[in-house]
């Protein structure tokens, strides 16, 4: 089994899946969209992306307010999980993304990519990040609850 991670934005979803041993987080694509309710053929290509690698289970990004409550991309983000889980029967996991994409874009800048490429890619590398961070937290969640079952 894998896990995907999404980066759900306004015209762009971009995608991240994990290696089998649920380790490492690689970015996949960027789905694009024309409007943003059009969201059929992006549902149909994750659907096409969850088949592909054997996904068992879906990261969201979850843009969450500085204060910590839930804004309007936020209820989006829930939204869109609820209509990911109806579709594919898998369980979504809503992630904290506060400055994921700001940390991409640091990323991307000390890479010194153009303007352009960095558009291009930005949303992929935020799935990315999203997606590790659920990949250590999960992993040192296992580590201490081995740890407790030691002693």
């Amino acid at each position: 089994m894998r896990i995907m991670g999404l980066d759900v934005g306004a015209m762009t979803v971009g995608v991240a899946i994990s290696d089998e041993l649920l380790c490492t987080a690689q970015g996949i694509e960027v789905i694009r969209r024309k409007h943003e309710s059009k969201l059929r053929q992006t549902y149909a290509r994750i659907e096409q992306l969850i088949a592909e690698y054997s996904v068992g289970l879906v990261v969201i990004g979850y843009p969450k307010n500085m204060n910590n409550t839930v804004g309007e991309r936020a209820e989006k983000s829930e939204s869109f999980a609820a209509d990911i889980r109806r579709r594919t029967g898998l369980e979504t996991v809503l992630w904290d993304e506060r400055l994921t994409t700001v940390s991409a874009h640091r990323v991307l800048d000390l890479a010194e990519m153009n303007y352009r490429r960095k558009n291009e890619v930005v949303d992929k590398l935020a799935a990315v990040l999203i997606l590790q961070n659920y990949l250590d937290w999960r992993s040192s969640r296992e580590r201490t609850e081995d740890q407790g079952n030691a002693d």
